[in-house]
């Protein structure tokens, strides 16, 4: 690059000696430079005559792509500097469709205010789809929750807060003046499905385990459209606690068992972290998650199911992503 440098020198000074002092350079070593080059690239780029140096043929046709080269390699410095200093960075954080974004506001409102160079560009997607796309190196970071025996041994998961699963009704539903719901009272049941439900699979054959069937009337994608036919009265709903947004329904905690999903911040095991990366991670840190998994008040009770919680490394993965929950020490 310094010959690049000092070869458009002499082509817009058309003299070696204020080209040298444009560079800060001694002209011995700007000549050496451009002699260089021009053994590079097989043949002159100046006629040196005592008082009319010019480009040759060659160097007037290679002169604009060198100027490209030189400019696309200041903009490479910039772009290194600026990724460096953490003052221009951009942060692909895939999130996954079922947390409310009241859940992460707090996170992304942190990384704004103590790193304002990282822009932070969200990708809204199923658990699944974001496993895919960390791997695949289309996101930086996730957060979700995905059954156990569903995350690849390649990701790292980070918990960040546990939320409980709850039945939603219509405030007229039979089981609505409980105080709490049993699986089994849910036999026989109308059902409103999440499509795109990181347990779909998993909870329903939890269900019939315990002898439960319960009927699909609808299924959709979109929560609010769930809610909106569970305020119809059309059957119940199985949601996180904070996703329920429709004040025409009502929520009741499942018991015998409980049932929790634990949400984590998920990163490619092995893979250097980026500095927006690396300041996401110092947030989620910082932050006193509502249900922080890892703190006595917020672990689920140990006759629960937890669902998404990274099994310990010298242990098999649980059936179907399902774990009893046990208290931290």
């Amino acid at each position: 690059m310094h010959q690049i440098r000092y070869f458009l020198a002499v082509a817009d000074e058309l003299n070696f000696t204020r080209a040298a002092d444009k560079c800060h350079v001694a002209q011995p070593s700007l000549t050496r430079a451009v002699k260089l080059l021009e053994e590079e690239l097989g043949g002159a780029l100046f006629h040196r005559e005592r008082a009319n140096t010019h480009l040759t043929e060659l160097g007037r046709s290679v002169r604009p792509h060198l100027q490209d080269a030189l400019v696309q390699s200041d903009a490479a410095k910039h772009i290194a500097h600026n990724f460096k200093t953490l003052k221009k960075l951009n942060l692909k954080l895939g999130v996954m469709c079922t947390i409310a974004p009241a859940e992460l506001v707090g996170l992304i409102g942190a990384v704004q205010t103590r790193h304002p160079g990282v822009e932070v560009e969200m990708v809204d997607a199923s658990a699944r789809e974001l496993n895919d796309k960390l791997l695949d190196g289309e996101i930086d970071v996730a957060i979700y929750c995905l059954p156990t025996d569903e995350v690849s041994d390649k990701l790292l998961l980070r918990p960040l807060f546990c939320e409980r699963m709850m039945i939603v009704l219509h405030p007229a539903h039979r089981l609505a003046m409980r105080n709490a719901i049993r699986v089994a009272d849910l036999d026989g049941e109308r059902y409103v499905n999440r499509a795109r439900c990181e347990f779909r699979g998993y909870v329903g054959a939890f269900f019939k385990e315990q002898g439960v069937n319960c009927e699909v009337v609808f299924r959709s994608e979109r929560d609010d459209w769930v809610l909106a036919m569970i305020a119809s009265g059309q059957g119940f709903g199985f949601m996180p606690e904070n996703c329920v947004s429709n004040a025409s329904v009502v929520t009741r905690p499942l018991i015998d068992p409980e049932i929790w999903r634990e949400v984590n911040l998920v990163t490619v095991r092995g893979r250097p972290h980026s500095p927006a990366v690396a300041a996401l991670v110092k947030e989620a840190t910082r932050i006193g998650w509502k249900g922080d998994p890892t703190l006595p008040a917020n672990a689920p009770p140990d006759s629960a199911v937890v669902i998404g919680r990274a099994a310990p490394m010298s242990a098999p993965r649980p059936d179907r992503g399902l774990e009893t929950a046990s208290k931290p020490s």
